[in-house]
């Protein structure tokens, strides 16, 4: 009878252990803890508003209108139909455009090796290299103490 060579699986697992084990923690830039970082990217973002259907309805309305005004019978009917509808597109992307916000993105680079990503409506005092806490989910800056 042969015998099969066993895989050698606890001498493999202990060396990969023993390894990780010896690696240091990720080295805390202060006393401050993993919830501090530092800022890397400040940036302005636009974002286009949501159209409610008012200003499809009011855009659809006024093209209609309009439309009505050309032509007789068969040729004035189109136009209406026409007016309508490129009205209704006009009014929907004007009332998007009307909606649209502006949002100031912070984005930190922790001590603990993750990144977040902050979002604020107003503009924001925060600037790349900034040393800052996450606190309670809030970004703050952090002054040493």
């Amino acid at each position: 009878m042969t015998s099969t060579p066993r895989p050698r699986v606890l001498p493999v697992f202990l060396t990969a252990f023993l390894t990780a084990a010896a690696l240091p923690a990720p080295a805390l830039a202060d006393a401050c803890g993993p919830n501090c970082g530092k800022v890397t990217a400040v940036n302005k973002e636009k974002r286009e508003g949501q159209g409610s259907g008012v200003g499809a309805v009011a855009g659809g309305v006024a093209g209609g209108l309009l439309g009505h005004q050309i032509g007789r019978g068969t040729g004035n009917t189109v136009a209406t139909i026409g007016g309508a509808a490129g009205g209704a597109y006009v009014g929907h992307q004007v009332e998007k455009k009307v909606r649209s916000t502006v949002v100031y993105k912070v984005q930190v680079a922790l001590d603990n090796g993750q990144g977040r990503s902050f979002e604020f409506k107003d503009s924001t005092a925060f600037a790349v290299g900034d040393r800052v806490r996450v606190n309670n989910g809030r970004l703050e800056r952090y002054s040493g103490r």
